[in-house]
Order: C-alpha cells, then sequence, then structure tokens
C-alpha cells in the first residue's frame, strides 16, 4: 500500500508530507485547499505505475506519467501545474511498500518529464478514483468526449471510471469479506443495477420493476459503482480506492452503512482515500478506529497558503478542525435557542 505522500508546489499544495499511512486514510479541508490535488496526484501516480509494461503497452514510464497529468488535471502545459507564486520545481513523491516513485518539474514543462525516480516493480491490481458525480447517467457522454473528440471536460478520474464499469461480473468464489459487503451494498440498494446489454443502458431493478437510470437516486447509482466494481473484480484484495466526497448525495444513514463497508473492505487489504467536509464522516470514522483499535490517518488542508497541513490519527481521538468546530458551535446555538 501506499506508506506515504510527499509534494512539494503542487497546485494550490506548497507543502505535503503525509506518513505512515494506514489501510483507510481521511483528507478534510477548506474549499480550495486542495482536497482533490492531493487524491489526484496520488491517483496519477499508481495509475502510472499500474500501467507501466502491461500488457502490450510499450509506452515508457515518462511517457504514461506526461499523459496522465495532462487528461487528470487537463492542463494544456502540465508545468501549469506548479504552484503559481513559486520559483521551485513541483516535486511528487509516493512510497510504495516501501519503494519510492517520483517526479520533478518545473514551470516551462509543455509534456516531456525529465526527472523521475520508479522503484516499485509491475503491479497487477487496479486503483480507481470514485469522483463526487456519479457516471452511470453520463456514461456515453464521457466514453465519446474521449475516444472520439479528445476534448477536455471528463478528466481522467471520469474515463478510467467508465472503462472499468466496462470490465463483466464474474461469477465463482469470492474474499469473504468482498462477499459480505456487496450483500450489505445490496441492502442500502435495494435492488440492482446492472448494464442492459440490448439497450446499452444501465438500470435499476427493483422486484419485477425496471426503471432507467436517469430517474434513479443519485445515491443508488453511488452505492451501485462500488458493487459493480467488486462484482467484475476489477477491483482485488491490493487494490487502492481513493473517494472524493463519499457522502455526496447520501443521507447519514447510508454513510455510516458506507464507512462499515470501508472498514470491512480494508480488513480484507484494499486501501482508501478518502477527501470529505463531512461531520458524519469523521465522526464514523472516529468511531471505527476507537472501536476496532486501528489508525486512521487524518490530514487537515487549509485554503491559507501560509498554514501548514496539519496531521493526526482519528485513533488518538477527535481532532480541531473547522468542520467539527462549525457542528459544535450550531449544536450549542441550537441548545442556547431551546434554553430561552
Amino acid at each position: 500500500m501506499i506508506n506515504k505522500v510527499e509534494l512539494r508546489n503542487f497546485g494550490p499544495l506548497r507543502k505535503v508530507s503525509w506518513n505512515n499511512l494506514g489501510k483507510i486514510n481521511l483528507i478534510t479541508g477548506d474549499n480550495g485547499a486542495g482536497k482533490s490535488f492531493l487524491l489526484k496526484s496520488m491517483y496519477s501516480a499508481m495509475r502510472t505505475i499500474e500501467e507501466y509494461r502491461r500488457g502490450d503497452d510499450r509506452r515508457n514510464v515518462a511517457e504514461i506519467l506526461s499523459e496522465k497529468l495532462y487528461w487528470t488535471f487537463q492542463s494544456d502545459r502540465i508545468g501549469d501545474l506548479v504552484t503559481k507564486s513559486s520559483d521551485e520545481s513541483l516535486l511528487c513523491e509516493v512510497v510504495f511498500d516501501g519503494r519510492e516513485f517520483s517526479y520533478r518539474f518545473g514551470k516551462d514543462t509543455t509534456k516531456n518529464i525529465g526527472v523521475i525516480i520508479n522503484q516499485v516493480p509491475t503491479r497487477e491490481s487496479n486503483s480507481i478514483f470514485l469522483p463526487a458525480k456519479e457516471v452511470l447517467s453520463i456514461f456515453h457522454l464521457i466514453i465519446e468526449s474521449r475516444e472520439k473528440d479528445r476534448l477536455f471536460g471528463f478528466d481522467d478520474t471520469y474515463y478510467d471510471l467508465v472503462r472499468a464499469l466496462q470490465y463483466p461480473r464474474k461469477g465463482g468464489k469470492n474474499y469473504a469479506e468482498f462477499a459480505d459487503s456487496r450483500k450489505e451494498l445490496d441492502r442500502i440498494l435495494g435492488g440492482k443495477v446492472v448494464y442492459d446489454e440490448s439497450t446499452k443502458r444501465w438500470i435499476f431493478k427493483k422486484g419485477n420493476q425496471r426503471f432507467s437510470i436517469g430517474v434513479t437516486a443519485e445515491g443508488i447509482k453511488k452505492i451501485a459503482i462500488l458493487d459493480t466494481l467488486l462484482a467484475n473484480r476489477y477491483l482485488t484484495a491490493d487494490s487502492i480506492i481513493f473517494i472524493d466526497e463519499p457522502e455526496s448525495a447520501l443521507h447519514p444513514t447510508a454513510i455510516s452503512s458506507l464507512m462499515d463497508i470501508i472498514l470491512l473492505l480494508s480488513q480484507r487489504g484494499i486501501q482508501f482515500f478518502l477527501a470529505s467536509h463531512s461531520y458524519f464522516v469523521i465522526k464514523k470514522l472516529y468511531l471505527i478506529a476507537s472501536g476496532n483499535n486501528i489508525s486512521i490517518p487524518f490530514i487537515s488542508l487549509s485554503a491559507d497558503s501560509a498554514n501548514e497541513p496539519r496531521y493526526d490519527d482519528l485513533a488518538n481521538g477527535m481532532p480541531d478542525n473547522s468542520i467539527i468546530d462549525e457542528s459544535i458551535r450550531l449544536y450549542k446555538e441550537e441548545m442556547d435557542g431551546a434554553l430561552k
């Protein structure tokens, strides 16, 4: 799994040095602080490692990385990813199972990345990024915009996800934790989301009823994506899952259930990175950490570039955080009003 990530001058992230990462890791912060940037930087690195020397792909690691950064961050010149106010180079270092993958480049870089270190051996498992917006209802738009039109709009996190969802479902025995997770996901869904080959559309099946995915609740579609990736075996015990705003479109009860599923999958080996600004996510993960005596590393980012990130572990308690502080303030305000 990823043990460490270090960034310098990467967009809004002036300096990040996040060590001793666990199976479940949490990112929070102000709007514009760089939560998605941090997720995407790690995802781009992992997908580069995974695509290098896979199958008949003859691209070198620099070519794969350059293309991945181009389509993930959708910047005409990857040098534009360097922090605007900095005169120093961008640095990204990801340590995976104790081995380094790193690169650096300056503002004048257009495409070719000259400094890359890759000590990570060929990897068969897959990483995946689950964006805040669901993809099932815009499935064909994403594919067409990338494969036909080659246009910016849906970045590589969306495109990679729709390609992963196209893998056919597989039968047979699976890991017990995966099977249990799918049962719980089915319980939350109350039905099945499947791809109809005859119509080339995703549908929601509940008993004998069939519903267009366009009229299906956003939360159902989001849960269905994880269920599908477990069913078609795109995700394996060594996968890494990056989730941006897992709370999006989910009821607090479903958020709690999803966090329990994440715990179950992490116990089989999957590593998770969650970017959230939900009190429910933070509180539930705190309860998971304390109740199961496990480490859940936590980084809090600030939109003020003068403030360095804060590093905590939910195993040590609920940390000071603007999300938590605001939740407490609102609770006190409610109580004060009730006592008047």
